[in-house]
């Protein structure tokens, strides 16, 4: 895979803050960020949509946890 140009990187970071905007914006529905997905994945190699879906889980987890909202599962509890 090539490199990406400066350009090319800055539409990628562009188009998926909007697509965290919308589903800050909208509860974590992606049903209703459909559109905004498709240009992520359009503007976005593979590997930095997997990497960006991930830090997002990680992002909002860590976010929960701070807040003191993270409710750890009954199985985890129980380890």
């Amino acid at each position: 895979m090539a490199a990406l140009s400066m350009k090319e990187r800055q539409v990628c970071w562009g188009a998926r803050d909007l697509y965290w905007q919308c589903l800050d914006d909208n509860a974590e529905d992606a049903a209703r960020c459909r559109q905004l997905r498709s240009s992520f994945e359009a503007s976005c190699p593979q590997q930095w949509i997997k990497y960006f879906d991930k830090r997002r889980d990680y992002l909002k987890f860590k976010e929960k946890f701070e807040a003191g909202e993270f409710q750890p599962s009954q199985s985890t509890e129980n380890s």
